[in-house]
C-alpha cells in the first residue's frame, strides 16, 4: 500500500512534501514523485488541494 500521484491534477505545490512524515515524497518537474519509503499513512493525500494522491 503506498500513494499514487496522478500526474495530470498534481501542480507541484509541495504540499504533500510538506505533510509527509516518511520524507517520502519530492517534487520533480513540477509533480510529487512518492518513493519506497512511503508507508501509505495518507497524510499527504489529506494536505493534497488538488485531490491528485490517493493511497492504493
Amino acid at each position: 500500500m503506498g500513494a499514487k500521484v496522478d500526474t495530470n491534477l498534481c501542480v507541484g505545490c509541495g504540499e504533500c512534501k510538506s505533510a509527509c512524515p516518511c520524507d517520502a515524497i519530492e517534487i520533480v518537474d513540477n509533480v510529487a514523485v512518492v518513493n519506497d519509503d512511503c508507508a501509505g499513512c495518507g497524510c499527504c493525500e489529506s494536505a493534497c488541494p488538488a485531490n491528485a494522491i490517493t493511497i492504493e
